[in-house]
């Protein structure tokens, strides 16, 4: 993903490197090296749609790598799509100078996008996943709308960011989390009786229990689900203690979300 990345500024390096050049401190510059690309010229055009559809499939190869929602085509298509409709309304308030508002297209893409980002968020066993795809979709159709108008310095920077974001915080999250006792757990019990029996272990153990809920079997032969978030003190290692509540008898599994 970093190589496409280096390739494509090395590419924008040189489609630029023909133009006037201006001094960063300078009123032209305004501080941004690739301010000319909001002119509307057809080479500038072109930059924009390509820069759409390099980061957007960056974005969705780096979710696709780990197996989840969305991908380079999807994320792709919806940066091109936001950077199409920037670039349309741009169009239009060249041409229709008096009766386009530039904002309004753009704006839909934001709201309309949702949908997308919807379907790829799912919940199971009571955990929802996905939502980091869904946010990720969001972003493509942000970058999209950035690239479409030349703002490249914001959409390459935001792409870069979100990229090593995506990798390096749940690094320090793990790090963090480790340190406090607090976990969210599923479990799956036969009958009324060993939920109750599991809470008051947890209580007899030590174990702070934040939040509890129980959902009974709507018809027989199922079992009773627990979604519950306990504080483990930290005299107890929290592997041995799930194992420890998976062992109990009635307790069909025990799974940490």
């Amino acid at each position: 993903v970093y190589a496409v990345l280096s390739s494509l500024s090395g590419v924008l390096t040189c489609l630029l490197q023909n133009r006037k050049e201006g001094s960063v401190f300078g009123e032209e510059a305004e501080a941004m090296f690739f301010t000319s690309l909001t002119e509307w010229t057809a080479g500038n055009v072109m930059i924009r749609i390509l820069t759409a559809l390099v980061l957007g499939g960056a974005i969705g190869i780096d979710r696709g790598v780990k197996r989840r929602g969305g991908g380079a085509r999807t994320d792709a298509a919806v940066c091109l799509g936001a950077a199409l409709v920037m670039l349309t309304a741009q169009y239009m308030t060249l041409h229709f100078p008096d009766t386009v508002n530039l904002s309004r297209m753009p704006a839909q893409v934001i709201s309309g996008v949702g949908f997308l980002g919807a379907g790829s968020i799912i919940v199971s066993r009571r955990q929802i996943k996905g939502l980091t795809s869904a946010a990720s979709i969001w972003i493509c159709a942000c970058v999209g709308l950035a690239a479409g108008i030349g703002f490249i310095d914001g959409a390459a920077v935001v792409t870069a960011v979100l990229l090593a974001g995506l990798h390096i915080l749940p690094v320090i999250e793990d790090r963090i989390y480790q340190y406090f006792g607090y976990i969210a757990l599923y479990i799956e019990a036969e009958d009324s009786k060993t939920a109750a029996f599991l809470l008051h272990k947890m209580k007899m153990d030590g174990c702070k229990i934040d939040m509890y809920d129980v959902d009974k079997p709507r018809a027989g032969g199922q079992s009773f689900t627990i979604l519950i978030t306990i504080y483990i003190p930290v005299k107890l290692d929290k592997e041995e203690y799930l194992n420890s509540l998976a062992q109990v008898d009635g307790v069909l599994s025990v799974d940490a979300l």
